[in-house]
């Protein structure tokens, strides 16, 4: 059994202390910052997973690969009606939504 790095620190603590506590107006900032960044890796991934281009994708989704680009780069805001068509028609998927109050 290996000895635990006393040096480490959980994701969370390293949040805590470069960003800011949660409910603190820099750590909204950051978590409205990650769901955008994280919904671009998810577009991204569910592209590469189906075997397709950014220009193909943005062809069944009708948009153009710029456009993809900068919404898996976290670059460019996207409507909730161009999400549904790059996730239904691009991806052949299904977009879950959820609301979790705390």
């Amino acid at each position: 059994m290996k000895a635990k790095n006393k040096d480490l620190t959980s994701l969370d603590r390293f949040i805590d202390k470069k960003i800011g506590k949660t409910g603190s107006a820099e750590r909204e900032d950051f978590e409205k910052g990650y769901d955008t960044f994280k919904l671009g890796v998810l577009i991204r991934q569910a592209r590469e997973k189906k075997g397709l281009t950014q220009e193909e994708l943005a062809e069944l989704a009708g948009t153009n690969k710029s456009y993809i680009s900068k919404v898996e780069r976290n670059l460019k805001d996207i409507r909730f009606s161009t999400l549904q068509r790059i996730i239904n028609a691009g991806l052949g998927g299904h977009l879950d939504i959820s609301i979790r109050l705390e």
